[in-house]
């Protein structure tokens, strides 16, 4: 089974689909990605919810297309504060 690789682009555009997002930075060469979320979605949850809430919106895409996501996630205070780098 040849499946395409998806790119950071469409990894990126999964994730807004999704997720009611100000910013996504997505990187990666087909099966591992890295991606920084910024959402007001996170407000009020631990990091790894935050995570949770990620991978359970990208379900099946998680299996079968992405194969690794390593995220830093903020809310849009935490972006704003300079809390990115």
């Amino acid at each position: 089974m040849n499946t395409m690789l998806p790119t950071p682009e469409q990894v990126r555009q999964y994730i807004a689909e999704s997720l009611n997002c100000e910013h996504i930075e997505v990187q990666g060469d087909g099966s591992h990605f890295e991606a920084l979320i910024v959402s007001p979605e996170f407000e009020g949850k631990r990091p790894i919810a935050r995570h949770q809430l990620v991978y359970s919106l990208l379900g099946e895409r998680m299996k079968n297309e992405i194969h690794a996501l390593s995220m830093r996630t903020m809310t849009p205070a935490e972006f704003e504060a300079g809390l990115n780098g």
